[in-house]
């Protein structure tokens, strides 16, 4: 199939929201070709190196807001991973035919995914982010909804992104928060100790 392309120096992931300001000529057609036909494009991250041959459709959830010229707010959901199999240059914006993929491999077990869980929320509270409110269900996979909130570069989460099975992103999730996590706990530590000495400014 082919769609059109947004660029983005992000990570878009099935199931999340994506607020998008729309100002450039190009993309505001695109958008307003896809809200007439009700059709999706796809979001790739955008690197030094050229464009992620991996990335995730979007559809428009909603306009926010139509400015007087032209610019557009949006709140957009990603739906479907994609790979780029042929980019087409041949309108003002980028286009690209992609193969859709899902998961092949297998989902992690409800035990692997409470520990994630644990250890995400442990992340979000040390580093001061939100759980925003989020409700998961457990009998689902929950990679892709811990990744869409994780505080992570842009190069781990394309990684996220590219991988086949919920198994194996709970495991690198897993991985990741095992790392990251005693950093910050020694830090929640000095600055509990700094504050309890009277030290904290």
């Amino acid at each position: 199939m082919k769609i059109p392309l947004f660029p983005l120096d992000a990570v878009l992931f099935p199931g999340a929201a994506l607020p998008l300001h729309v100002f450039e000529e190009r993309y505001k057609e695109m958008a307003g070709e896809c809200l007439a036909r009700k059709s999706v494009f796809g979001v790739v991250r955008a690197q030094s190196e050229g464009l992620a041959v991996i990335g995730c459709t979007a559809r428009i959830a909603r306009v926010l807001e139509r400015h007087r010229d032209g610019r557009l707010d949006l709140l957009c959901q990603g739906v479907d991973r994609f790979e780029i199999e042929m980019l087409d240059e041949s309108r003002a914006f980028l286009q690209a035919e992609v193969d859709l993929f899902e998961d092949v491999g297998t989902a992690a077990s409800r035990a692997r995914k409470e520990e994630c869980l644990g250890l995400h929320f442990e992340i979000l509270e040390l580093s001061g982010g939100s759980a925003g409110g989020v409700s998961l269900d457990l009998d689902e996979p929950i990679s892709f909804r811990l990744a869409s909130t994780l505080p992570a570069d842009l190069g781990f989460k394309q990684i996220l992104l590219c991988l086949r099975s919920d198994a194996e992103r709970t495991e690198q999730l897993v991985d990741y928060y095992s790392t990251l996590l005693p950093k910050l706990r020694r830090g929640a530590e000095a600055t509990r100790s700094a504050i309890r000495n009277g030290h904290l400014m």
